[in-house]
């Protein structure tokens, strides 16, 4: 019989909850009592609700992120109404601080605040058997990872058959980067290695080929580094024709030789490093407590770009206290000329908690109200400059990240890669008044007319490059532009050399920057 549901509504349906297994794997006497129930942002409510109280359960745990806050708020407002009797415990990072603010925390019976195996266990069993718990905020501690039960054998077949399969290595993080609520932690505590490479042994054995690590800082202790590393290439090494992948969170001013030597020899598409710069400006760099040697930083992105297959996906955040416009688009160019195969432009947010949050009367600092509480305007940075941004970001995952246009890109960006986007942004927004349901042919469009009538370019050489883009991408539709075709014999010869250009280079920031695209 099933009495305790752990649930959260996630952004995707690719990606399983992590958080509800590590809860489910330490409940210990109350597993069989348990079971887990996963759904999206975007699943109806009432096919939810039917979910969760299927069995009519006795105790619901919720999992609250910025990303989900919203619509499990309104869940458990109709949860109230619909099951009164059930009891509702609500964790995670949303609900771990400024409590008192919160409609959800004030719907619920209780929350778990930081980490939440041993304390949700206990109020769990509490809240079956008794005695009944008084109190209606319980704090996690710290974590122990060598206390708990891994995890990883609650994924399922279908879990490893077709989602991403989190993991960690260590919890928490040493550094204190205020924007993040990684910044409250004493430090990071690693799980025994011997445990977490038998669990991952465990998983390939049954098929799994995806790993996502989400440890902040997965380099911090090089033998661990090495040690986790070593177990992926011996199986891609004694299987190289099935393909494997793994995700790591880099810290981008540490990467000693003895994580090179191994990073060199993994394969095109097995290995992917998420590496925060955030910005590149010293002095914002001490505002926010951001300790970042920014010329090994360089060096190191610069090494992994040159030296090996991995493939870089690298975070600016605009917004940060006191950097303006000109600061923000310095670092993008800064960034640009590294070539990572992608840059992630995000807008600041104030993560409930996170220490960002003492700057905001100094440095004019105001944040939308509602999730994600992304920045509106700070003193550096006006309000419209952030619309602007945040319109760049969407363009830039169409244009820049997609690698959709990896010919067409280098003419657009030029040497002044955050100007001239920004210049094309703004006129793209001006022509659409739209970031999305923008199709493929619609984008194409765009960038053709925009090189074109706006930026002068050659409409022979401008049109050669987009059709082999175009092709390139398996879009199936038919731009205007195609209309007017290519001179001559132009176009099958344009075709098939920026094919072979795309099986070479398939991403378009690499393109962006390489002399070599025709």
């Amino acid at each position: 019989m099933t009495e305790i549901v752990l649930a959260t509504l996630n952004a995707r349906w690719t990606h399983a909850s992590l958080g509800l297994r590590f809860l489910h794997a330490n409940l210990g006497a109350l597993r069989e009592r348990a079971r887990i129930e996963e759904a999206t942002v975007a699943t109806p409510l009432d096919e939810v609700i039917e979910r969760l109280l299927r069995g009519a359960p006795r105790v619901l745990g919720l999992g609250v992120y910025i990303w989900n806050v919203e619509r499990t708020t309104e869940l458990v407002r109709r949860l109230r109404a619909e099951a009164p009797g059930l009891k509702i415990v609500l964790g995670g990072p949303e609900v771990s601080h400024e409590l008192d603010a919160q409609e959800i925390v004030r719907l619920a019976d209780h929350v778990v605040t930081g980490p939440g195996e041993r304390a949700f266990a206990t109020l769990a069993r509490q809240l079956l058997d008794g005695p009944r718990p008084l109190q209606k905020v319980v704090h996690g501690g710290e974590p122990e990872p060598e206390s708990l039960a891994l995890p990883y054998a609650l994924y399922t077949e279908a879990d490893l058959a077709h989602r991403h399969l989190y993991v960690e290595a260590s919890r928490g993080c040493p550094f204190k980067c205020e924007f993040c609520l990684s910044a409250l932690d004493r430090t990071a505590w690693p799980f025994e290695l011997p445990r977490l490479l038998e669990a991952l042994a465990s998983l390939h054995a049954r098929g799994a080929r995806r790993f996502r690590f989400v440890d902040r800082t997965f380099n911090l202790k090089v033998d661990t580094g090495r040690a986790i590393l070593a177990f992926f290439l011996e199986r891609i090494e004694a299987a190289p024709h099935e393909p494997l992948f793994a995700h790591f969170e880099l810290v981008p001013d540490r990467l000693p030789d003895g994580l090179k030597d191994l990073i060199v020899r993994f394969p095109p598409g097995a290995l992917q490093f998420e590496i925060g710069i955030q910005t590149w400006n010293p002095d914002v760099q001490a505002r926010i407590s951001r300790r970042q040697d920014d010329g090994r930083a360089e060096a190191n992105l610069r090494w992994l770009r040159a030296h090996t297959h991995a493939h870089l996906h690298v975070d600016l955040i605009a917004g940060l206290p006191g950097e303006d416009l000109a600061s923000f688009g310095a670092g993008f160019d800064r960034l640009a000329a590294l070539r990572p195969h992608e840059i992630q432009v995000g807008i600041l947010k104030r993560l409930r908690g996170a220490p960002i949050a003492r700057h905001t009367a100094e440095f004019g600092l105001r944040f939308a109200e509602r999730a994600p509480y992304e920045v509106l305007e700070t003193a550096a940075l006006p309000a419209a400059d952030v619309a602007r941004i945040a319109r760049f970001a969407r363009y830039w995952d169409l244009y820049g990240n997609s690698g959709r246009f990896a010919r067409s890109l280098p003419a657009l960006l030029g040497e002044t890669p955050f100007a001239r986007f920004m210049a094309f942004s703004d006129w793209l927004w001006a022509h659409t008044g739209a970031t999305h349901r923008l199709s493929a042919e619609r984008q194409a469009e765009a960038l053709h007319d925009w090189l074109i009538e706006a930026d002068g370019g050659d409409p022979v050489i401008v049109r050669e490059r987009l059709v082999a883009d175009y092709a390139a991408s398996g879009a199936r539709g038919r731009p205007a532009f195609l209309e007017h075709g290519l001179p001559g014999g132009r176009r099958a010869a344009a075709s098939r050399q920026d094919r072979h250009a795309a099986a070479a280079e398939p991403h378009a920031l690499n393109a962006a920057v390489s002399p070599s695209v025709p």
